[in-house]
């Protein structure tokens, strides 16, 4: 089993989890392994909606619906989590290879998958051969699990490629802001668990934040915007920093220091979302499938166990096949996943995240009555439209003023950018393009939509020149980019093509998980023919 991730394998992780220590055990499935790196157990939970002027209603927990609580679980950081499974996993004969980029995908000449390709590195900007040019390599494998999370560059190709959501929904996303810090003993409250809706946003637009308190002293603070939102103006990343103001939250904080920053897009669509999983040579597991759940706003241990249903499935069929599974399509993968535990939670959540189409207030009642009846009531929400069809023209909205940052509670973006270590090589061609047939959807964007990406984009890599005539530019900051793939799903008509840049850029926020980062499994039982990228 050959494992590539295109970073070291803690970094460019900044999520975290609750869940409990015998799922993950469980999904490992070996009693030989050290204890996860878990301590912190789920105290309490609090459910808080936040009004204007430090204003807010606490809702007591009994009446809190069931799925979402925590009882039993623990916080945990899924940077420290992933270090340990990669020990776990080379202990047990995985080789990793961190620092390589999956670039493209390998077809055989009946159009199967046969493998990946990292991209070459030591190009220059303008397509130049430096002297540290190294052409990519070709893994050729029997079996290929994508594995990339939300959005990945590879699995929306194979998707495309095979037509896999023929049958599905389109997948529609979040996009989640966290920060972590370090604060006072008197502020910190081991185990406590926080969701909050209402301010900043309001009860319109589909938002909401957590909160972990988590062993030494450490909070975990999240902010998620549904990127279905209508206004062009709104800034979520500037709603992040007013959450902060809030007295809910500011409590917390102050007297404390914000050590980490960082940004990801996530799945939101749920069940009716989930594209088929396989096709000829791979599968699709964790959330580049989308097998979040939106309701807990927990997907980890679902992306964990489809990894798994995918390996033992893949594992079966190699060891009863003669060509020893080459570029055969597992369709047991999808049946085993249908059987299990997976399906059956997204199935009792499947209608969860389309009622918010109402507004918070109706979300939030309709969340507590199919909690109560367990996923079996009659009707099915259902959706058709992508995110960035969402966006109406900034003439039908006034434009959003946001309060200066005070640099203790509330940082500037770039300040803050800082404190994701993220790196790129300058001298190598942008990562981030204009998709072919669309090269005049930016000036569309700036003059009907108020360029929207200056704003959503949590990195600042794009921005608007504007000449003497008064005609727009737009200049992309590759190197900024912190890889959360919202430009890909938000921009006008989706008129960015994410690509990935050189293995080893991006951002480096150790104490930042996210377990379902652009990974790809590269399975071959016997041998695994390594070449040199064909020109």
């Amino acid at each position: 089993v050959f494992f590539f991730f295109k970073q070291k394998t803690a970094y460019e992780m900044l999520r975290s989890l609750v869940g409990s220590e015998m799922c993950i055990r469980d999904s490992m499935g070996r009693t030989r392994l050290d204890r996860p790196p878990i301590k912190t157990q789920a105290s309490k939970d609090k459910f808080v909606i936040l009004l204007k002027n430090d204003r807010a209603i606490e809702i007591p927990e009994m009446f809190l619906p069931s799925y979402t609580s925590n009882k039993g679980n623990y916080c945990i950081s899924l940077g420290n989590l992933c270090k340990w499974l990669g020990d776990q996993a080379q202990e047990l004969g995985v080789d990793i290879f961190t620092g390589f980029a999956g670039d493209e995908v390998i077809y055989d000449d009946n159009g199967k998958v046969i493998g990946v390709a990292t991209g070459d590195m030591g190009i220059s900007k303008s397509g130049q051969h430096k002297e540290t040019f190294t052409r990519g390599i070709e893994i050729v494998a029997n079996q290929t699990i994508f594995s990339e999370g939300a959005r990945g560059s590879l699995s929306e190709r194979v998707i495309k490629q095979f037509d896999l959501r023929k049958d599905s929904d389109p997948q529609v996303y979040g996009i989640g802001y966290k920060e972590v810090w370090e604060v006072p003993e008197k502020n910190f409250h081991p185990g406590l668990i926080q969701h909050t809706v209402g301010f900043p946003i309001g009860f319109k637009d589909y938002a909401g934040s957590f909160m972990y308190h988590i062993e030494p002293n450490q909070i975990h603070l999240g902010y998620i915007v549904g990127l279905d939102y209508e206004n062009p103006h709104l800034n979520p990343y500037e709603e992040f920093q007013q959450l902060k103001t809030h007295k809910q939250i500011r409590k917390y904080l102050e007297g404390g220091q914000c050590i980490s920053y960082g940004a990801r897009a996530l799945c939101e669509g749920g069940f009716y979302a989930v594209p088929k999983l396989t096709f000829p040579g791979g599968v699709l597991a964790g959330d580049c499938a989308g097998f979040l759940n939106v309701f807990k706003i927990k997907g980890a241990h679902n992306a964990m166990m489809t990894g798994i249903l995918a390996a033992e499935n893949i594992f079966n069929r190699v060891s009863s096949s003669e060509h020893r599974a080459k570029g055969d399509e597992i369709v047991e993968y999808e049946d085993a996943y249908k059987k299990s535990k997976v399906y059956e939670e997204l199935f009792q959540t499947r209608n969860f995240k389309n009622a918010f189409k109402w507004g918070i207030w109706a979300g939030l009642i309709h969340g507590k009555l199919i909690s109560m009846i367990k996923g079996k009531e009659p009707w099915n929400l259902r959706n058709n439209v992508i995110d960035c069809s969402k966006t109406k023209p900034q003439n039908q909205f006034q434009k959003k003023e946001y309060p200066k940052h005070d640099g203790v509670l509330t940082f500037d973006l770039l300040d803050n950018l800082i404190k994701t270590g993220v790196y790129h090589d300058h001298d190598q061609p942008s990562h981030l393009k204009i998709k072919k047939g669309l090269e005049n959807m930016p000036e569309i964007s700036y003059k009907k939509f108020g360029a929207p990406e200056e704003r959503f984009c949590p990195a600042k890599v794009y921005e608007y020149i504007v000449n003497d005539q008064g005609e727009p530019k737009l200049q992309i900051n590759a190197q900024n980019c912190i890889h959360c793939k919202t430009c890909s799903i938000k921009t006008t008509s989706e008129f960015i093509d994410w690509n990935v840049p050189e293995g080893g850029g991006g951002p480096k926020s150790v104490s930042y998980t996210h377990l379902t980062l652009p990974t790809i499994y590269s399975v071959q039982i016997s041998v695994v023919a390594v070449s040199l990228k064909k020109k």
